[in-house]
């Protein structure tokens, strides 16, 4: 089967995923543009995918797992991995980012119109790139347990673990890959987006709310797995997430209350 054929296959077998791509992708070329958007989307799917083929091999950084390839010939995979897997990393990798620089950059508030104000000292620090990879690993808290229960839910079974883990069946060394990778794609898209200023400025689109978008994004996409989580009958799964989502929102609201506790200075 042709590539065009998998690649429709796999936009109709997991037409969720596509729709967080498309709202990720619209968000990120409204906030730094389309080179960016691009360079992003393509370090983060190479990073996620050495990490994966890596994983599935030797076991590191997630731990030993393997991908169970009932839907090879459905839809695209690239050597033992599936490209939809990777390709999220992409999206998660970004609302992971607009929540570390919503926490630490200064904000322009009017209500609910909340806008970042650029400041090229935040975008490359790295209290950003390890906070976002911390948020980054937080998602996968939620994530990972009940996509390890796909043949519960839509998803269906796609991997499991060579042992079972201690977290809800993931195990700990799963969180420390996620918030490796995490840091690995958030650093060198970091860079590089320095060295673009040089090339191509940074210019944000001044639209309401922007500041919002990105963390929207974020825990959109937690909602989506803790309903589903809910929905399986995951009774303390749902708990632990719920507890762990209100803490983020929390955090940002406390953001929102002192705007300049958080803020990195200009210098």
């Amino acid at each position: 089967m042709e590539w065009s054929s998998l690649l429709l296959g796999t936009i109709f077998l997991r037409p969720y995923v596509f729709v967080f791509l498309a709202v990720y992708l619209t968000i990120a070329i409204l906030n730094m543009g389309l080179v960016r958007s691009i360079i992003f989307t393509l370090l983060a799917y190479t990073i996620a995918f050495i990490s994966e083929y890596s994983s599935t091999r030797i076991g590191f950084p997630y731990g030993f797992y393997e991908y169970i390839d009932t839907t090879r010939g459905q839809e695209l995979w690239i050597s033992n991995v599936p490209f939809m897997d990777s390709l999220s990393y992409s999206f998660l990798a970004y609302v992971s980012y607009t929540m570390a620089l919503f926490l630490w950059s200064p904000l322009k508030i009017n209500q609910w119109d909340i806008r970042l104000i650029e400041n090229s000292l935040v975008r490359s620090s790295l209290r950003v790139v390890f906070t976002g990879a911390i948020f980054f690993m937080l998602m996968d808290v939620i994530i990972d347990p009940i996509a390890f229960q796909g043949d519960r839910w839509f998803l269906g079974k796609i991997y499991t673990y060579k042992e079972q883990g201690e977290y809800f069946n993931i195990p700990l060394t799963n969180f420390f890959g996620w918030l490796l990778v995490g840091s690995c794609i958030l650093y060198g898209f970091t860079r590089v987006d320095r060295n673009l200023d040089q090339i191509i400025s940074y210019k944000e689109q001044e639209i309401p709310a922007q500041a919002l978008l990105g963390p929207a994004l974020y825990f959109g996409v937690l909602f989506f797995n803790l309903a589903v989580t809910f929905y399986i009958g995951e009774w303390a799964l749902g708990a632990c997430g719920i507890s762990l989502t209100l803490m983020l929102l929390w955090l940002l609201y406390q953001k929102v209350r002192c705007p300049e506790k958080f803020s990195i200075k200009a210098r």
